[in-house]
């Protein structure tokens, strides 16, 4: 049985991870870990989102607060590489560009672990913005690119990157919102969202 992490940090995360966590969970030959770095906690906010939106508990809780950005990242980074080095994960799954994104990235790299990107590809190119450094940084060390746009996989290619290590795959965050529609619906928020996406 594979064994994947798939990590999470901070509050958008979750509606991005949440697609790929129930894919993984369905499979029967993979046992998906569910990793939360803690860059952004709020024990209570946490209990109401996993509720609402259907996610259930993180696995391992590194617990590492977002105090200032150059001591949580460093702080991140080696959690992280503790964490790949003494359960061995096959691969470790990484969403979209926050700290914990790069951090748990690089870890796992260092520790010799395959990572895949959710949300690959994506540039600003505003490179004054940190979420434009992580993306860099960890579309340079993932060896899977899973891209939501066409954009996505010309950016990858123009930065050198074979097509082997390229899948566009769609928007997650789409998959969030159509899984979420039902629950909007219900709130009142009647509108055709799903003709306009």
């Amino acid at each position: 049985m594979k064994r994947l992490a798939l990590v999470v940090g901070a509050r958008p995360n979750y509606f991005k991870a949440m697609p790929v966590l129930r894919l993984l969970d369905a499979k029967s030959d993979v046992q998906a870990i569910l990793v939360h770095t803690g860059q952004h906690y709020d024990p209570r906010l946490y209990e109401e989102l996993f509720v609402e939106i259907g996610l259930r508990k993180p696995d391992v809780y590194l617990g590492i607060e977002d105090r200032s950005r150059r001591p949580t990242v460093a702080e991140m980074i080696s959690s992280c590489d503790s964490w790949c080095r003494a359960v061995r994960p096959d691969a470790v799954v990484v969403c979209g560009d926050v700290d914990s994104t790069a951090a748990c990235a690089l870890a796992a790299h260092y520790a010799g672990i395959p990572v895949a990107h959710v949300e690959a590809g994506l540039r600003s190119g505003d490179r004054e913005m940190p979420e434009e450094i992580n993306r860099m940084v960890t579309d340079a060390v993932s060896r899977l690119l899973l891209v939501s746009d066409p954009a996505g996989v010309e950016n990858l290619r123009r930065e050198g990157r074979n097509d082997r290590e390229i899948r566009l795959v769609g928007n997650v965050m789409i998959d969030t919102l159509l899984d979420r529609l039902p629950v909007a619906r219900r709130c009142g928020f009647d509108e055709p969202v799903q003709e306009r996406v």
